[in-house]
Order: structure tokens, then sequence, then C-alpha cells
């Protein structure tokens, strides 16, 4: 009697299956019956599917790289010829409209205007050598001298940023104190510097980024009773580093006894005159 025939046996790789049991298990297709209405779509529903498809993975990590997308460039600003003076109103900005008129407050452009010579301390990179001062109205100056609330020794420059108040210590319990504009909300600052820097009628160059909010505004301009910076300037240092914070004068003397600036301490004319006077390089400033 004849034994059975083994049955053949394949061998597959491993997780393969064999070509019989591969044939077997081949999933059949449900028969549509609407194929026409599965496959329709609402077309608003199109770009939201097209949009939800995950991104297929590269293999290699070096493939993953993605395409540059150009990004748009800023054209160049062309800024035609300007005045060379501008106001500030309280909120940081420049209003040319307001460029060499004649204020109610008596601090516009009156008369024609001669050269001066600068001040032995005044920085000349910084200073316009302008005869204004005889332009600047005296009676809207607000120092007056007072008991010294301060404490700080004589020759300090002491600012109350909660009294809108500076003080100019003279010693003896007694002290010049001035009526000021301090920072608005968020622009405001507390500390100590010394005056690194005078100037007498400063220029003013706008920051890159007012120029770039307000693209007719010169790139600099000099000295002048519109000058945003006024009759004079001290620049505060801590070391040898400019804080980038002034004592300065102003063209809107209303501001004075507001939180109105952008961290600068801003003066009547009249009285950033007398300070400049009393003061030099190297004096102590406290800012409280």
């Amino acid at each position: 009697m004849a034994a059975p025939q083994a049955k053949a046996q394949f061998w597959t790789p491993f997780g393969a299956q064999p070509p019989q049991q591969q044939q077997q298990q081949q999933p059949q297709h449900p028969t549509r019956r609407h194929p026409q209405r599965q496959a329709k779509q609402h077309p608003a529903q199109q770009p939201q599917q097209q949009a939800a498809q995950p991104r297929q993975s590269p293999f290699f990590w070096w493939d993953n790289a993605q395409p540059t997308q150009p990004q748009p460039t800023r054209s160049t600003l062309v800024r035609p010829p300007q005045p060379q003076e501008a106001a500030r109103d309280d909120d940081g900005e420049i209003d040319l409209s307001r460029h060499n008129a004649g204020y109610e407050d008596g601090y516009g452009d009156r008369g024609g205007v001669t050269e001066a010579a600068l001040p032995p301390d005044a920085d000349p990179n910084y200073s316009t050598p302008v005869n204004l001062d005889p332009q600047v109205i005296e009676k809207y100056a607000t120092r007056t001298e007072v008991s010294d609330p301060t404490g700080e020794p004589a020759g300090t420059i002491t600012i109350s940023t909660a009294k809108r108040k500076l003080y100019y210590s003279l010693g003896d319990g007694k002290a010049v104190q001035y009526g000021v504009a301090v920072g608005k909300a968020g622009f405001a600052w507390k500390g100590e510097a010394t005056v690194g820097r005078k100037s007498y009628w400063p220029g003013w160059t706008p920051p890159p980024e007012m120029l770039d909010r307000r693209p007719e505004l010169p790139e600099h301009m000099d000295g002048s009773l519109s000058n945003p910076l006024g009759a004079r300037a001290l620049y505060l240092f801590q070391g040898t580093k400019d804080t980038l914070f002034r004592i300065h004068g102003t063209n809107e003397p209303k501001s004075i006894g507001h939180a109105a600036s952008s961290g600068c301490i801003r003066m009547e004319n009249a009285d950033i005159i007398d300070l400049y006077g009393r003061v030099s390089k190297g004096t102590r400033v406290v800012v409280r």
C-alpha cells in the first residue's frame, strides 16, 4: 500500500502569507447600490476635505526641507523735502500741520532767527547755534524755591513722578522746584542716572519706529521753538551708556503737570534754561 503524498510546504518571508491564503483573504468590496450618490460631494466640502488630508512625511530627514516661501518686500519710501522742525503731540506723534504755526501760548516762531555762539558745555553734535532765547516767554516758568523734601545733597536733581515735580537741591534744606511732565502709562521709569551730555537748542532725530509710522517726517530736525526737545536738553546716562531718557524743554507747555511723554521729563522752556545753567555733566539724577 502506497504512503500518502505529503502536502507541499512553502517557505514564506516573515510576515507574508502563502499565495493560497492571500487569495482567500482578499477583501471583497460590497456592491454599491448608489455609487453616484456616494461619490457626489457638495462643492463647499471639497476644499475642506482637501485641506484636512495629512501631509506625507518623507522617509529621510533631509527630504523634509520646506520650500522657501517668498516674503513680501517693503517698498522703499521716498521722503519728499519737509520742513526742518515739527510739533509733537502728547501721544508722541508729530503734527506737521502745526509746523511754524503761532501757538496761543506764545510758543510759535516769531521774527527772524540769527546765529548764536554755543555755550562751552554744549555738545556741538547735538546743538543748534540759533539765538532763540529772547523768544522764550518767561511768564510760563514754574520754578520756585521751597524747603527741600528730597533729603538729597546739594547739586542733586530729584524727580517725583507722583507729584510731577523736579527738585534741584541747593543745600541748607532748600531746593528749586519745577513743574514737569513725566512718562505716561507704560513708559514711566524709576532709578538713578547722571547728566552725560548737555545740548543747546537740541536737534531731534525721530526714531526709526516713528519714521516707519510717519514716512513724511524729515530724518532730522534742527533746534527751534517748534522742536519737541525745546530750548535745552540734559541727556541721562548710566555710566557710559545713554539711557535714551532726557530732561528737556517742550513745544507742548500744556502737557506740564501730566503723564504725557514717552519716558522723558519735559519742562517749560524757561525752566529748562534755568536748570541747564545750574547743572554740569556728571550731575546725579534720582527718579522716584
